[in-house]
């Protein structure tokens, strides 16, 4: 079997805010890495620094201390214009609210994180990712016209639009029930085979923790051993 390609690596990351009580250290010394093909699942109480993890993995927000490596490259000190395109072209999210725009169709949503890119049919490729995720027959739906179920599988297949090498995953199951839930995990195990993308995902759901091929527990801002 050949090696596994890491796409994102952590080294050291120390994250700190200022607040109007002092200092808070959001992380600390956190050393982690996804690798195409895998799937990755952070869990920790709230407060344990799940999201800035989240943030500082999808480019979001940069470390106070340590590096940021994505696909071996240190982007660390990164420009916010490269930040941007980098996440553009490297990333792609999915949210827990899932983030669609009301007044669009599934597949306008879908190409919304294309618009800037001439080289694609973006039609085309939203049209084959929702049928992909079984959305075929709901193309020029609205949001409201869909299920929650339907909402975050329209989530996924926008966030693959840029053919991204990481997908990062915000609570992709809190707001479905546990039934619509293994059905989206379902459609993220599928996605990192398929697709041979790394997924991180970030969760409260003890029932993600059963599809996922590595589980990274954060307290109070630190890998947990």
């Amino acid at each position: 079997m050949a090696p596994r390609v890491t796409v994102v690596q952590l080294t050291d990351v120390t994250k700190r805010y200022q607040s109007g009580e002092g200092t808070i250290e959001a992380l600390s010394g956190v050393d982690f890495h996804a690798d195409r093909g895998e799937m990755v699942t952070v869990i920790g109480p709230s407060g344990s620094g799940k999201s800035t993890m989240l943030n500082v993995i999808g480019l979001l927000d940069t470390p106070t201390e340590g590096t940021v490596q994505l696909k071996r490259t240190d982007v660390t000190a990164f420009t916010e214009d490269e930040l941007t395109e980098e996440r553009r072209s490297v990333i792609g999210f999915v949210f827990q609210d899932f983030h669609l725009l009301p007044m669009l169709t599934a597949t306008e949503n879908v190409e919304l994180p294309s618009m800037w890119d001439t080289d694609v049919d973006r039609r085309d490729r939203a049209v084959d990712l929702l049928q992909r995720v079984g959305l075929g027959d709901r193309l020029e739906h609205t949001p409201n016209e869909l299920s929650g179920g339907q909402r975050q599988r329209v989530a996924i297949a926008r966030a693959l639009i840029n053919e991204p090498d990481i997908v990062l995953a915000d609570e992709p199951t809190g707001n479905l029930d546990r039934d619509t839930g293994e059905t989206i995990l379902e459609e993220l195990t599928a996605l990192k085979t398929n697709e041979d993308v790394a997924i991180v995902a970030v969760t409260h759901d003890d029932q993600l923790v059963e599809y996922t091929d590595r589980v990274v527990e954060l307290v109070d801002g630190e890998v947990s051993t």
